[in-house]
């Protein structure tokens, strides 16, 4: 269980999705390649539609960047894993699941058919009264989770994982921008994993979070999931973008200029992105103030797009280019991107999207957007790359047949879509009248989408016969200056860390093979006899703990497997099944939690180079520390989803809110919960500082009032709720109020369990002054959930009396 093995499983999967999603737009263009065939019928084709879309947003483009970045940042950083590796187990496992659950819907007609957007109403109870649409929401709920563990694994694998001396500074560029991506999927996902949630209790439990009838919105829908869907094209563009930085200095052979910039340029990116979700509701009835706001930032991100693509034109002009087989990806990757860039700035104006949008333009643009800036910068990352994973070099003379037609292909088919799009050709249709002058147009787009499939095919091709006779890679075939070429494809990684003193340390330090290989550097030997890597600053890169990683297990598969046995058989309404396979998921996550923390050698431990360092951390140097903040960024980001959502659909109904019928909120009624909170949090607080100075009976005190404060809280809450009278199914206000009231509940349920759980690990001895990282993590959890609840009462209590 290390990050080549899981980081191949989890690109292998995700090509596989590719290869599905592309078989589906094939099939698709089949039935436009003229009007008025029958290939496929309207309800298939919106099947077919929709999972094209879905496997090739959520099932291929960001899963498969996040693998890439799992299989080479180790080695890149100099180190020897990331710092969660049964994290990323559970990720590939619960990708891997979800996405084969929602795919293979396709082949028992209960395939999701809402468009890969899955706009309500159309995806509500009443338009679509089957379980497609709970297929979607479930399967993808799963594979959005993974997302975000990845992500974790990723923030905190770059922040405190590095090679000794790897300062920020140091840091190959590609782990600025996996740094940036991984943070825009911990703010920007959990929006879209609220959408499926509302959307989920409107199905299931009546909440008319977007019925209008009923005082919802269905654009609450757009503005959740384009929050992230806008920044999921620089998700996966960013990383695409690292690849051809990372490549582009092994082709000019010369360093990569402003590298500074393009980390500068990446960050604005990633800031920026949060700022043009609205770029897609142009033609929604938004206000014509907001519509300028947004078209201005939809503008603006043309700036660090621009700055990154004349750094990569500076790199080429200052070197010495040799046009090898991912050179040529890399050119065409800068030929169509720079187009798709064109059409997105003409896009942006306000005037000229209300005219082309839902026609075919939108989609040759964003097909040049994400198919130019993604898909041919991870064919070369592939031609590339693939040397550290098998050792053997792709066919050079394939690799130009696979870009010529995958090049030729795909301007073919997506230039003439612009023209399509002008003439009035609407998306979503599976076929079209005849007289339109239409029909050459979409014949050309249609041939040409096979050849780009047959490039495709030819890369798939070789990728499989290579394993067999393929020519040697040697250590470095492409003189490359990034250390993942000195790990190679060995499964332990290093021989030993050697400090890093460049950005190009295999150009700058002629002496790292032999320093590494010779163990000069840290962790030559194994001195707790387990495999091990280094804790390392975040900013400087010093060492600071040394960091035992887990052996092989069946934990992170078995409970993803339950979970996702547990999710489908709700889906498909087979309650026993659900329960059994629910209890035997949270047995599997529990056994994992339980061996988390474990006894450690007490004292410092020889690291190598005359150094000597903890082999244990219960502060804020500890890994898992840095893992439980980071959870808890995309935890505040639901909270703020939820409040969002409340505060929108107010805006829909301001004169009914709270409706006829429910009891105005008091803070006299929230007072005692809010007390409760506080005072349970305040005891939390002070069992850290009991267990600091190893008073264990008393912390064990402490966390059983904390346990029972949180409880009575909940109680009070309950109590407080039924009072008001509130329905949760006739209003919009009832559902928002529930689903926000709800999810602070969890967070309290949450919170007592945890402080029982540490008094349990008290009692059994597996805590201490010494051992009490667990305890310090679960106080990280409450610093969320008792501010968040306070500010949750607040917001329900007093909203209603500010507006009147």
């Amino acid at each position: 269980m290390n990050n080549n093995h899981i980081g191949v499983l989890y690109i292998a999967t995700g090509f596989l999705f590719l290869l599905g999603a592309g078989a589906l737009s094939l099939l698709m263009r089949i039935q436009l390649a003229w009007p008025g065939l029958t290939f496929i019928d309207a309800a298939r084709y919106n099947q077919f539609f929709t999972m094209h879309g879905t496997a090739m947003m959520f099932l291929f483009a960001v899963p498969i960047v996040e693998a890439v970045a799992v299989l080479l940042l180790p080695a890149m950083l100099g180190t020897r894993d990331m710092p969660f590796p049964r994290l990323s187990a559970l990720g590939y496992w619960a990708y891997a699941l979800g996405g084969t659950l929602v795919f293979s819907s396709l082949f028992f007609s209960i395939a999701p058919d809402g468009g890969w957007f899955m706009y309500p109403p159309l995806t509500g109870p009443e338009f679509s009264p089957g379980v497609n649409t709970e297929v979607w929401l479930l399967g993808l709920g799963f594979v959005e989770l993974a997302a975000i563990a990845a992500a974790v694994e990723l923030i905190v694998g770059i922040l405190k994982t590095r090679a000794p001396g790897m300062t920020l500074g140091r840091m190959p560029i590609f782990a600025w921008y996996m740094l940036v991506t991984a943070g825009m999927i911990m703010i920007g996902m959990p929006a879209v994993i609220v959408a499926d949630i509302l959307l989920e209790l409107e199905r299931s439990f009546g909440m008319p979070f977007y019925d209008a009838a009923r005082g919802g919105d269905p654009l609450l829908w757009q503005h959740l999931f384009w929050l992230f869907g806008h920044p999921e094209v620089y998700i996966i563009f960013l990383p695409a973008a690292g690849f051809v930085s990372m490549m582009l200095p092994s082709f000019a052979r010369t360093k990569l200029v402003g590298y500074t910039w393009l980390a500068i340029a990446a960050v604005s990116v990633g800031f920026l992105s949060f700022g043009l979700w609205v770029h897609h509701m142009y033609s929604t009835g938004l206000p014509l103030l907001s519509l300028a706001f947004f078209s201005a930032a939809s503008s603006a991100i043309a700036i660090p797009m621009g700055i990154q693509v004349f750094a990569w034109i500076a790199t080429l002009w200052d070197g010495k280019p040799v046009l090898r087989v991912p050179m040529l990806f890399i050119l065409g990757f800068l030929f169509i991107f720079t187009i798709g860039g064109l059409t997105g700035i003409m896009v942006a104006a306000v005037p000229y999207d209300w005219q082309v949008h839902d026609t075919y333009f939108v989609v040759a643009h964003f097909h040049y957007v994400l198919i130019g800036g993604m898909l041919f910068p991870l064919f070369a990352a592939f031609y590339y790359w693939m040397p550290v994973v098998s050792g053997r070099m792709l066919s050079e003379r394939l690799g130009r047949w696979a870009f010529w037609l995958m090049f030729i292909g795909f301007n073919g088919a997506f230039l003439p879509m612009h023209v399509t799009g002008l003439r009035g050709m609407p998306r979503r249709i599976y076929t079209y009248a005849g007289d339109l002058g239409l029909n050459t147009l979409n014949m050309v787009t249609s041939v040409f989408s096979f050849v780009f499939a047959a490039g495709v095919l030819v890369f798939a091709w070789d990728a499989v016969r290579h394993w067999r006779t393929g020519p040697e890679a040697g250590s470095n075939p492409w003189d490359a200056p990034s250390l993942e070429w000195q790990s190679g494809n060995k499964s332990y990684g290093f021989r030993s860390i050697v400090p890093v003193t460049s950005r190009y340390p295999l150009w700058d330090q002629p002496d790292f093979a032999d320093d590494e290989m010779a163990g000069r550097g840290y962790l030559p030997d194994a001195p707790t006899r387990e495999r091990e890597a280094l804790i390392t600053g975040p900013i400087t890169g010093e060492p600071e703990q040394l960091m035992r990683m887990p052996g092989p297990d069946w934990v992170a598969f078995l409970a993803s497997l339950f979970s996702a046995v547990a999710l489908a058989a709700v889906t498909l309404q087979f309650g026993p099944v659900a329960a059994v396979f629910g209890v035997l998921a949270v047995l599997a996550f529990g056994k994992w939690l339980w061996s988390l923390d474990p006894e450690k050698p007490r004292g410092l431990v020889d690291a190598g180079r005359g150094t000597a360092l903890p082999a244990y951390s219960n502060n804020s140097s500890s890994v898992g520390w840095w893992g439980m903040m980071v959870v808890l960024i995309s935890d505040a980001a639901v909270i703020v989803s939820l409040a969002f959502a409340y505060l929108f659909l107010w805006t829909a109904r301001p004169m009914t809110w709270p409706p006829d019928g429910s009891a105005l909120p008091t803070f006299e009624g929230v007072a005692p919960i809010g007390f409760s909170v506080i005072l349970a949090y305040a005891l939390f607080l002070w069992a850290e500082r009991l267990i600091r100075a190893d008073l264990r009976g008393a912390t064990a005190i402490a966390l059983v009032g904390v346990a029972l404060l949180a409880v009575l809280a909940l109680w009070l809450g309950w109590g407080w709720f039924r009072d008001l009278g509130i329905d949760h199914t006739a209003t919009s206000y009832g559902a928002a109020v529930t689903a926000l009231l709800g999810y602070m509940g969890l967070h309290l349920a949450g919170g007592a369990f945890m402080a029982m759980w540490c008094v349990v690990r008290l009692g059994l001895g597996m805590m201490d002054a010494w051992r009490s990282l667990t305890l310090r993590v679960c106080l990280l959890w409450w610093h969320v959930a008792a501010p968040g609840a306070i500010a949750v009462l607040i917001l329900v209590a007093g909203f209603p009396h500010v507006t009147g």
